[in-house]
């Protein structure tokens, strides 16, 4: 892992992990850390909906079919990801954002959706997996 910036949340707390079943983030360490070499901002811990992964799918980003060459196995309804802030918010915009775990959610992301608008599709962190 290479210059991750500093793993604070979008309320400026230290970083929960977002998902390890699936391993989710951008370094693959479960946690939306970023740094310079993530280009796609992957700072959003979102919680995947049918809607969700039927729209990603559809807009070229298929996260639903397992690619196990990558040891990927696809994402299903309910798993937590480590997704790309423009697309979470190209979701928003269509109306079909996906919950959100703020506590899980790089402060990264304020840079490119505002906190109000996260905090609508807040999602309740029960466990933290």
């Amino acid at each position: 892992m290479q210059d991750v910036l500093e793993s604070l949340n979008v309320f400026g707390q230290r970083l929960i992990t977002c998902s390890v079943a699936p391993m989710t983030g951008y370094y693959r360490n479960g946690c939306c850390d970023t740094g310079p070499d993530d280009l796609g901002k992957h700072t959003v811990c979102a919680v995947m909906t049918e809607e969700f992964l039927i729209f990603s799918k559809e807009v070229g980003n298929d996260l639903s079919t397992p690619r196990p060459s990558f040891g990927f196995s696809g994402l299903k309804p309910g798993d937590k990801w480590c997704l790309c802030v423009l697309r979470w918010k190209e979701a928003f915009d269509a109306n079909c954002a996906p919950k959100v775990v703020l506590e899980a959610t790089h402060e990264n992301a304020l840079k490119y959706v505002k906190i109000d608008d996260l905090i609508r599709y807040a999602h309740k962190v029960v466990i933290n997996s």
